[in-house]
């Protein structure tokens, strides 16, 4: 049985970095595991409306063998001959950029291509949720790749989203390495988005640190970084937010172990007791970087992550 996938995505590659990824939400569950694909330093794409996989698994790998974004969307859809129903977006490593939507895709229906981004969507309630996806991408060029798709995909969403309401949402970004940089979804949720962004803050601390530390391609396999391993060992980070005014105790030292693994990470030397002391002194800080972090204000203000570690390490 087919299935109507009725979706907006965005897909994007940072000029900076090379980064390739997609962003995408939909009013049916688990769109993560049907729409969004991703090849390192090759391409992104995704498929929907009525979805074919093999559109963007074929597009990939006509990129992957030279061709650019242009000519490879056009061979993949010359294989599929249900193309007026099928929705198509594709990125290739120059940051080239194509799309399809077929005459029979549910309305509103529609596209925005850009250099390094494309942005397609349908069944949804108007041109202007890919329009706020658009200005939302263009507005945050500083910010990293999945950053710029998380206020897109939070802009496409505040302006209409999909007509239906709201199911599920995914993120998916590579850098260097064949596995992905970050690969996040939310499958079933009341405000997928919403919760997509919370994921978003807790893998940013505790997932991509212990990324970091994974075997990288052409390099030999060593040891976890400390940090790696500590993220690894560390108990699973809880929303404060749920947990409530119960949990002070418990987040304080919280708070201390993630200080003593950013003491660790920077390979800063110091007596036990002078150690004591500084961790101490950033109690407080490292604290109310915890408590904004915690903060939902995505209703008045996009959200900002706040982190103690340097750019390199988080993106």
């Amino acid at each position: 049985m087919r299935r109507e996938a009725n979706t907006f995505s965005i897909i994007g590659r940072c000029p900076r970095t090379g980064q390739l990824g997609v962003g995408v939400a939909s009013a049916v569950p688990a769109v993560g595991s049907m729409c969004p694909f991703v090849r390192s330093r090759v391409g992104a794409a995704s498929t929907q409306s009525w979805v074919n996989p093999y559109l963007a698994l074929t597009a990939l790998a006509e990129l992957e063998n030279g061709a650019g974004a242009t000519d490879a969307s056009s061979t993949a859809l010359a294989g599929d001959e249900a193309g007026a129903f099928r929705q198509f977006g594709l990125v290739d490593r120059s940051g080239a950029s194509a799309a399809h939507t077929g005459t029979e895709c549910t309305p509103w229906a529609g596209q925005i291509l850009g250099m390094g981004v494309a942005i397609v969507g349908n069944m949804l309630t108007g041109p202007e949720v890919l329009g706020a996806m658009a200005a939302a991408f263009d507005d945050s060029k500083s910010e990293d790749l999945a950053e710029r798709l998380m206020l897109a995909l939070e802009a496409g969403n505040a302006a209409g989203g999909d007509k239906r309401g709201k199911q599920s949402a995914a993120l998916r970004v590579h850098a260097d390495e064949v596995y992905a940089l970050m690969d996040i979804r939310v499958d079933e949720h009341a405000e997928p988005i919403s919760e997509l962004r919370r994921v978003m803050r807790i893998a940013r601390a505790q997932l991509l640190p212990f990324i970091a530390g994974m075997p990288k391609r052409g390099n030999l396999a060593e040891p976890a970084r400390l940090r790696s391993r500590k993220c690894c060992c560390a108990r699973p980070r809880i929303d404060r937010k749920a947990a409530g005014a119960g949990a002070k105790k418990e987040n304080e030292e919280e708070t201390m172990n993630e200080l003593e693994m950013l003491v660790e990470a920077l390979g800063i030397e110091l007596e036990n007791e002078r150690r004591s002391a500084v961790l101490a002194a950033f109690l407080p800080m490292a604290q109310e970087i915890a408590k904004l972090r915690s903060l939902d204000l995505t209703d008045v203000h996009p959200a900002v992550v706040f982190s103690p570690l340097p750019a390199s390490l988080q993106e």
